[in-house]
């Protein structure tokens, strides 16, 4: 993973942290131990979800065996292929924050520290004026809606566009990137939706 590819996920997990008004009063370790604390959690209880469905769809699949139902039969088996699917992505998706044990031994790296702080700071800075133009393109979603996860994903991405003159295709790259790894499909396809109106409507604007 490059530096700045290290750098936006840990600007990322700080932000699902940080307050505003305690951005100077913490410690990039104490943060991203909430945050591993705070995904574990998340999939823990995705995994107990998965675990419960896979269970009902195979006793719908056993009983419409029984009852030699082929509609039933159909119906269980599809959704047994569903609860399989879902479980399957949650695992991908467990498997790659196994990574952030290495984000913590890499935030010492005096330049990926810095440059994490730096997104931390413009997106808390001006995200009001974010959230603004952010929302102008939502096309009747607000922004305050999406999960913080998504909201957060979008605002680094602005910011990465503006502040950090990083191209269009890059950023995108990027937050798609991040949204395959903490998002679902609907927040990544809302990503993917609003980072491509932000473009149209040619709001990149130079908040300095």
């Amino acid at each position: 993973m490059q530096l700045k590819s290290i750098s936006r996920e840990l600007a990322l997990l700080l932000l699902g942290q940080i307050k505003k008004k305690d951005i100077n009063k913490v410690t990039i370790e104490s943060l991203l131990s909430k945050a591993i604390e705070s995904l574990t959690q998340h999939w823990r209880e995705q995994l107990d979800l998965c675990a419960s469905k896979l269970e009902k769809a195979n006793q719908e699949l056993l009983d419409s065996e029984l009852q030699e139902d082929a509609g039933s039969l159909k119906k269980s088996r599809n959704h047994l292929k569903t609860c399989l699917i879902d479980s399957e992505n949650i695992l991908n998706s467990l498997s790659e924050s196994l990574e952030l044990p290495r984000l913590i031994a890499l935030v010492d790296q005096k330049e990926i520290r810095e440059l994490a702080l730096k997104r931390v700071h413009k997106v808390i800075e001006k995200q009001d004026e974010i959230d603004k133009n952010l929302d102008s393109v939502m096309e009747g979603w607000r922004l305050k809606r999406l999960p913080r996860i998504d909201r957060d994903i979008l605002r680094l991405a602005f910011v990465d566009l503006n502040d950090f003159n990083t191209p269009t295709a890059v950023t995108c790259n990027e937050a798609v990137n991040l949204a395959n790894r903490y998002s679902d499909e609907q927040g990544r396809r809302m990503i993917n939706g609003v980072l491509r109106n932000l473009q149209s409507a040619n709001l990149i604007l130079n908040l300095k």
